[in-house]
């Protein structure tokens, strides 16, 4: 996982023990290395299916 996200594996380790918090971009990372969404990583939907993703870097 630390390949695909870049995220440490002690970070990680410090995240489930409750000692650190994901930060937005850390969680963006995850749901892309998943194929799933942000939403169902938090628990907020049962529909572990991605959202379409965007293409443009700059599209707001």
């Amino acid at each position: 996982m630390q390949l695909l996200t870049g995220i440490d594996q002690s970070d990680y380790s410090k995240i489930e023990n409750g000692r650190r918090y994901y930060t937005f971009e850390q969680c963006k990372r995850i749901a892309a290395a998943l194929d799933t969404s942000m939403d169902y990583l938090a628990g907020l939907t049962d529909d572990p299916r991605p959202y379409p993703r965007n293409t443009q870097k700059n599209s707001l």
